[in-house]
């Protein structure tokens, strides 16, 4: 046998014998359970999805001061479970969560969302040798799994009744999406929804246009999977327009136009003005001569300081201006 094919037998031997200590080898032991008491015992080997998840609104939901003041500081107690739940496996997907008792400081926190019933954390892998012991959980994924607290106005029921339902994107794909767009670098724990600017301008598009001494403005959400605003009562968005100099500055208030909003139970006096997805809702702007600025305005809480002379560059956040010629 020539000296190379002594060497390639070799290494093919050397290949086969490590196959079948790899086919062969015992798997990792499986890690002591761990009894996490605490999202902060997360950060350790999440560093990244911790970081993100503290500066989320999730982290917040039970220290946020609008949200303590919309609650009666949670003398609506009705409030406590979705903003302190216990985790959503142990009630199951599309449940209503239960309150918990305790770290109610830490909100909608890692625990809440990724326990499973048998302490192992919901991953998308399994890996019990980590001392998390995560199980691969499919449920992640699905738009039950945000229901039991984001459908309790029905964003979820809104959802179903769009085209990005029947075409199966869900609730991650826009408010968690990969970082970077990679699903290598796993889903961003930043929760992007209605206090990000970026997100809400991106749901909504605002046009106008003159006819005769009106003005039309169309708001269409061309971008969101539900309707527009939606999840809270307490969010609004408001159209308003004021006239306009040559040379661009105002030469007059703001003008209140229109309301986008779904009211409390107790305000029986007003209607439900939100936006289905994929819609456009026409706004008459009457007596608008001249050159015309027309906003929309988005608003977290619901209530102007004084009502009849609303501010909303001092109250709310622009989300898109056009200006309409003469």
């Amino acid at each position: 046998m020539s000296p190379l094919r002594l060497v390639l037998g070799l290494c093919v031997l050397g290949a086969v014998i490590l196959g079948v200590s790899l086919v062969f080898q015992r798997p990792p032991a499986a890690a002591e359970a761990t009894a996490f008491t605490s999202s902060s015992q997360c950060q350790a080997c999440h560093a990244q999805v911790f970081e993100e998840w503290s500066g989320s609104q999730h982290s917040q939901s039970w220290v946020n001061p609008a949200v303590r003041a919309l609650s009666n500081d949670f003398a609506n107690t009705d409030c406590i479970d979705c903003h302190a739940p216990r985790p959503v496996f142990e009630t199951g997907l599309a449940n209503r969560v239960l309150p918990r008792e305790s770290r109610r400081q830490e909100g909608v926190d890692c625990i809440a969302c990724h326990q499973l019933a048998d302490g192992r954390m919901a991953g998308t892998i399994d890996k019990p040798e980590a001392a998390c012991r995560p199980a691969a959980t499919r449920e992640l994924a699905r738009v039950e799994y945000c229901a039991p607290c984001h459908d309790q106005h029905g964003t979820v029921a809104q959802w179903r009744e769009t085209e990005y339902a029947r075409q199966g994107v869900g609730c991650i794909d826009c408010h968690m999406p990969f970082r970077n767009g990679d699903p290598n670098q796993g889903r961003d724990h930043a929760m992007h929804g209605g206090h990000s600017l970026e997100v809400v301008r991106s749901a909504v598009t605002l046009a106008a246009e003159r006819r005769g001494d009106a003005i039309v403005a169309r708001v269409t959400n061309s971008g969101a999977g539900h309707h527009f605003p939606t999840d809270e009562r307490s969010r609004a968005a408001d159209v308003f327009w004021r006239p306009l100099e040559a040379d661009g500055r105002p030469s007059g208030p703001w003008r209140w136009a229109y309301r986008f909003r779904s009211p409390y139970r107790h305000e029986v006096e007003l209607v439900d003005t939100l936006l289905a997805a994929q819609a456009t809702r026409e706004i008459e702007i009457a007596d608008a001569a001249g050159r015309v600025e027309v906003a929309l305005f988005y608003k977290l809480s619901p209530y102007w300081k004084d009502p009849e002379r609303p501010a909303p560059e001092a109250e709310a956040r622009l989300v898109h201006r056009v200006v309409v010629e003469p």
